[in-house]
């Protein structure tokens, strides 16, 4: 089938929720997609932070293969070694923690609420605080949660106990703390929300006052966990722990699983029967998330992610100066964003007639999550192709 073929075909069977780019992906090879047409394309995006070892990577493949070729799947009333594997590797990655299993980012926030109101309910504490910017998932509990409310819309009343306050701001959070406060939620850098990276210091001082407060810090991992910030998680730059962590996306490698995982005391409340999932710790999904992590502490990918992720932002730094029309670029290894002066689509646009996927957010925002192994050449690449899109859109806002 070609790329018209598939379209069609899949426009007469789905539900129209995501606005699809007319193209039809076949096949992947490192760095570089391939439509139903034969033509390919450099991919600045990896599915939404999924795809971070690039596509087809062989430790990723070779896990796949080798666990189909066993078990696809058995009930969690049951042990399989995957998961335990898995859930053995996390929790000595977190230190002292307790992980559940799940099949998405969503999946591992609601998990996390459901986790934090256990342990709050025998003191009446139930209130979350989340930011404002903040994107958390479109479950009911996980959409409550996310402060961006294009995505409430129609959807109304959401669960209620969710309170919201600016990203980056402790002093809101502290004002907003009551009795009833069970956690602070957030991500180490909002990626739905713009790319808005916080102080240095915003986690250090949410995790002293969450302390003083005896409430919990829940921090969403999904999109900025995993390698792209350059470490493992993105709180370990900050140099605190928090509670609870929420892992999803580039897990995987791009196969569904999402993960939380809780400090063991916090983690106690939850006994058999308080929450489930009948695929999380699904044996072919763990078996791609231990080679997605063989891959990221043997392999170097950290190490380039942040080499890389530094020269593109550096770049796109320059880039800017020239071209007029971007405000700021901020980011942390491989989690880019480009804050323009007019809205990202244009660009998103240009670069797509030149066979590069980027993706914008925030309206203004171009955001950049290439693969943590991406190379210094395909990376200049990606960068000659987005400062032509950028001088294209900056000359037709000028026109307009």
């Amino acid at each position: 089938m070609n790329n018209a073929e598939i379209i069609d075909l899949a426009h007469s069977g789905l539900l129209n929720t995501y606005g699809c780019t007319p193209l039809a992906f076949v096949r992947g090879n490192g760095a570089y997609l391939y439509d139903a047409d034969g033509i390919r394309y450099l991919d600045f995006f990896c599915g939404l932070a999924v795809t971070s070892l690039g596509h087809g990577h062989p430790r990723v493949v070779r896990a796949i293969r080798d666990q189909a070729e066993k078990l696809t799947h058995v009930s969690n009333v049951f042990h399989t070694e995957p998961m335990a594997r898995l859930a053995s590797r996390l929790s000595r990655l977190f230190g002292d923690g307790r992980v559940f299993f799940a099949n998405s980012g969503a999946e591992a926030n609601e998990a996390a609420i459901k986790v934090a109101r256990r342990w709050g309910h025998g003191s009446g504490r139930f209130e979350f605080i989340s930011t404002l910017g903040s994107f958390h998932g479109r479950t009911f509990g996980s959409l409550s949660a996310t402060g961006q409310e294009k995505y409430h819309q129609g959807f109304q009343p959401l669960v209620p106990g969710f309170k919201m306050v600016d990203f980056d701001d402790v002093a809101a959070v502290e004002r907003t703390i009551n009795k009833q406060t069970v956690a602070v939620m957030v991500e180490p850098i909002q990626g739905e929300g713009g790319v808005v990276t916080p102080h240095l210091d915003y986690l250090a001082r949410l995790r002293d006052l969450c302390d003083r407060a005896g409430i919990l810090l829940i921090v969403d991992e999904v999109q900025v966990g995993m390698g792209r910030s350059g470490k493992m998680f993105g709180y370990q730059h900050t140099g605190i722990k928090p509670d609870i962590i929420t892992l999803a996306k580039a897990l995987g490698g791009g196969v569904p699983i999402g993960a939380m995982v809780a400090k063991s005391e916090i983690a106690s409340v939850m006994t058999p029967g308080t929450h489930g999932s009948t695929f999380g710790g699904n044996p072919i999904a763990c078996a791609a998330a231990l080679a997605v992590i063989d891959a990221l502490e043997q392999d170097g990918v950290m190490e380039n992610a942040a080499e890389i992720g530094g020269y593109l932002i550096d770049r796109l730094r320059e880039i800017g100066k020239t071209t007029g029309n971007v405000r700021e670029v901020r980011g942390k290894g491989m989690i880019i964003g480009a804050a323009l002066t007019h809205p990202a689509k244009p660009v998103v646009e240009e670069c797509l007639k030149e066979h590069l996927l980027v993706n914008g957010t925030a309206d203004t925002v171009l955001r950049l999550l290439p693969p943590l192994n991406l190379t210094r050449e395909e990376a200049d690449a990606g960068l000659a192709i987005i400062e032509r899109a950028l001088r294209t859109a900056a000359a037709a806002a000028k026109g307009a």
